[in-house]
């Protein structure tokens, strides 16, 4: 909006419904002309005002809004406390850990469960020892926030606090601590994890599965290939996934014989896995993969195709580049781009100009129904397509890819070159840094004067 005069006059409005409106919307459109009046608005006489106000304070996430912020700490309402942490959260200012420190002992559990996830957010380094006194916190929601903020720590002997919430009473505090596990695959944790699988719980069982994948513990190996034929699904298919990230040849079978799983996300994960531990031999089936009636199936044997280096798989993962499905797309684009494929140039390119280069990131690809995936991915597939061109002229001057990827770059602002890049699942390592979009453009254009020629 160029006008925010009539949003900002509502938030003096009479009526409290109209103000809080006022606030949610300014929030949702992050426009920092909007701070000062929300600034005012934090001292609003009605509870939910303020607390709307304090939340678009966070959601612009503008600097000198810190202070205000902190104040609202100490509001007497404790849904407007709880909203100031998750703000101040969200500015990410290592100078509000003091602040949020004097509040670890609030009266009210959602107000220090709130104030857990910020500290870990945003140094869970400098406020580990506010974080490790809410570890003895008796509400299991505050504890299972404080697990997760030490787990965010870069420091090893901090992950070893959370090692013994594997056993914690309440489930998802073990949870958890499996999920900090796997993260920083913490070896001393995988007989915890094992003792784990022992228990007749199943609620917490995906999580430990998925972290004794990323451990890679041998002794896991036959425990996993058991729970990857249990009745749920959900638990299936995090056995499968952990096999196939550990990697090793005992998985291959299993994610074959998962390839025909009577439940769409256990052939995903499938898929994914042969991907990692499959063969010249799988290319059959995982084509016939790629005719699954859900995308997730589709997605899942497209990257495995490209990563196994399949080039005789190119001419039908040409098609996923026209599939109903985002992620199917995406995933084709990488692969195209990783097999190098010169036949996708043009398909590649009309994409390039269709995909819009920014926008709003809809819900994670983790949000999941029975029947449709919500997904991420079309906001993805720009800065895919980018690498993917980038692969496909790397060495050899290409007239059509390099008018196409710098028409692409006279779209973009010097804000949205400086971002980081979008892109395709296997692309995500958490052992490297993830590009800018600037630097994916500097690796897909030549920059020598022959090239320059190319315009």
């Amino acid at each position: 909006m160029k006008d925010l005069g009539p949003l900002l006059v509502a938030l003096s409005d009479p009526v409290p419904g109209v103000r809080e409106t006022a606030a949610v919307a300014l929030g949702v459109l992050k426009d920092s002309r909007a701070c000062t009046t929300l600034g005012t608005a934090v001292n609003d006489p009605d509870p939910q005002v303020r607390a709307a106000a304090v939340e678009a304070l966070g959601a612009i996430r503008r600097a000198d809004s810190r202070a205000t912020i902190e104040r609202a700490l100490d509001d007497p309402e404790a849904g407007v406390r709880a909203k100031a942490a998750l703000a101040l959260a969200a500015l990410a200012d290592a100078r509000s850990i003091p602040s949020l420190d004097r509040k670890t002992d609030d009266p009210v559990p959602a107000v220090r469960q709130a104030v857990a996830a910020a500290l870990g957010r945003i140094g869970p380094e400098e406020a580990f020892r506010s974080l490790e006194r809410m570890l003895k916190d008796p509400v299991d929601r505050v504890r299972r926030e404080a697990v997760l903020g030490v787990g965010r720590s870069s420091e090893p002997d901090h992950w070893a606090t959370v090692r013994p919430f594997l056993e914690d009473p309440a489930r998802r505090v073990r949870v958890a601590a499996a999920v900090v596990a796997g993260r920083h695959r913490d070896r001393e944790s995988a007989p915890l994890l094992l003792r784990l699988l022992t228990t007749p719980e199943t609620w917490e069982k995906p999580a430990v599965l998925v972290a004794l994948g990323r451990i890679g513990d041998p002794s896991a190996i036959p425990p996993l290939i058991s729970w990857a034929e249990h009745p749920s699904p959900w638990i299936r298919v995090c056995a499968v996934h952990a096999l196939g990230e550990m990697g090793i040849p005992e998985a291959r079978p299993v994610a074959l014989e998962h390839l025909h799983d009577p439940y769409w996300s256990v052939r995903g994960a499938a898929a994914v896995a042969l991907g990692t531990v499959g063969t010249p031999d799988d290319l059959a089936p995982l084509l016939e993969c790629l005719r699954d009636e859900h995308p997730w199936a589709r997605r899942g044997a497209t990257y495995a195709l490209g990563r196994l280096g399949l080039a005789e798989a190119a001419p039908r993962l040409r098609d996923g580049l026209h599939d109903p499905a985002a992620e199917v797309r995406l995933a084709a684009v990488w692969a195209l781009g990783n097999l190098r494929d010169d036949g996708a140039r043009e398909d590649l390119v009309r994409l390039l100009y269709q995909t819009r280069p920014t926008g709003a990131i809809p819900p994670s690809p983790e949000m999941v129904t029975d029947d449709r995936l919500a997904s991420d991915a079309e906001s993805r597939l720009f800065d895919a397509a980018v690498q993917a061109l980038g692969r496909l002229s790397h060495g050899v001057p290409d007239p059509l890819i390099h008018r196409s990827l710098v028409d692409a770059l006279e779209r973009l602002s010097e804000e949205e070159l400086d971002r980081f890049a979008r892109l395709p699942l296997p692309e995500l390592q958490p052992d490297q840094p993830t590009p800018t979009l600037r630097a994916l453009f500097e690796t897909a254009l030549p920059s020598s004067a022959e090239d320059e020629d190319l315009g």
